[in-house]
């Protein structure tokens, strides 16, 4: 079976020529900033006063930088690039923007250098895309994010090893660049389970991330992908390579892709920044929920900050578990929720 779907690499190397005319006037109106402004020029670890973000604004217009790097984006990528990931998207200025900027692209505070910079070099390039639709906040710390829901499944794995036909059939919904998708394969690996016995799924909306958890691809993280492919190398030693492929899918939309799981993993999505509409959580669950065998689970986790939980408690989401069918119980990192009765698909 194959390891995924077809999977190429979304990345395109748009010619410079053009952006041109673009980088030149962004670069004539920071040159008037640069020798006018009577406040500091963005800086990296510069604390973003209301006068710094002002004057800012007064010569390089934040709009006007989105459009121009979102014209960028969409000539870097095969598909169409989900903006809200990247650093501009809610960035009140540039110098704010350019705060939020991994070290090595902050050389300059001038962003007509910054894109000039990136359009004629390969790997930097590379670099910045990754970086700003796989940012290091979704990433977060890679590997055992949620440790006491790891603890739950490996009482569960070896629970159901004689359950469900000797056979399981996984999803990890949401699942990014696929880490969490390959620690539930090594977890099952431990509980005994054999590589030609289980099938895992892994779907995300953006392709970009589908690349990167196909290939264990991080070149804008190169210690965090050095990690991941160590990792992985006992899997791949053992077959379980084979089983675990990943896909996009739009969770939102009316119809996903065919699927009984007995485990569903739905981790830092419910409840966040990507995912908070009340009408919008329900019908995601409810979907999900209708992707599970009887008997199957669904768990959801996050690690989102205080505000976010406010906006949507955990008493919320096990509300929405229950009104899809499905008997809750709390595992620590987050919930959880069994299919006893058949769900609407």
């Amino acid at each position: 079976m194959s390891h995924t779907l077809p999977c190429e690499n979304p990345l395109i190397y748009p010619p410079s020529t053009r952006f041109v005319d673009s980088i030149a006037r962004i670069g004539q109106r920071f040159a008037v900033y640069a020798a006018t402004s009577p406040v500091p020029l963005p800086a990296s670890g510069l604390v973003i006063s209301r006068e710094i973000r002002y004057q800012c604004e007064l010569y390089l217009p934040i709009n006007e930088l989105q459009r121009l790097f979102y014209r960028y984006y969409r000539a870097s990528l095969s598909h169409q690039p989900i903006l809200a990931s990247t650093p501009l998207y809610t960035a009140q200025s540039w110098a704010d923007c350019f705060a939020l900027l991994p070290a090595e692209f902050q050389s300059s505070p001038n962003p007509a250098r910054l894109l000039q910079r990136l359009l004629t070099d390969a790997g930097l390039h590379e670099r910045f895309i990754y970086a700003s639709f796989l940012p290091t906040r979704y990433n977060g710390a890679g590997f055992s994010r949620y440790p006491q829901q790891q603890d739950w499944l490996r009482r569960w794995a070896k629970q159901v090893a004689n359950s469900f036909d000797g056979r399981l059939h996984c999803l990890d919904a949401a699942c990014g660049s696929g880490e969490g998708s390959w620690e539930l394969a090594e977890l099952l690996q431990g509980c005994g389970w054999q590589a030609g016995r289980v099938l895992i799924d892994g779907w995300t909306l953006d392709p970009l991330e589908i690349y990167a958890a196909t290939n264990r691809y991080l070149p804008h993280l190169p210690q965090r992908q050095q990690e991941y492919r160590q990792f992985c190398a006992a899997l791949h030693a053992t077959g379980w390579t084979q089983r675990v492929r990943f896909r996009s899918v739009d969770l939102l939309a009316g119809d996903l892709p065919p699927g009984d799981y007995q485990l569903i993993l739905c981790n830092g999505l419910l409840g966040g920044p990507l995912l908070q509409r009340p009408d919008e959580l329900q019908a995601t669950v409810g979907r999900l929920a209708g992707r599970l065998r009887p008997g199957g689970w669904l768990l959801a986790a996050n690690r989102f900050h205080g505000g976010w939980q406010r906006c949507v408690p955990p008493q919320l989401l096990a509300g929405l578990f229950r009104q899809a069918g499905l008997v809750v119980q709390q595992v620590g990192d987050g919930i959880a929720g069994q299919r006893s009765r058949p769900c609407t698909r």
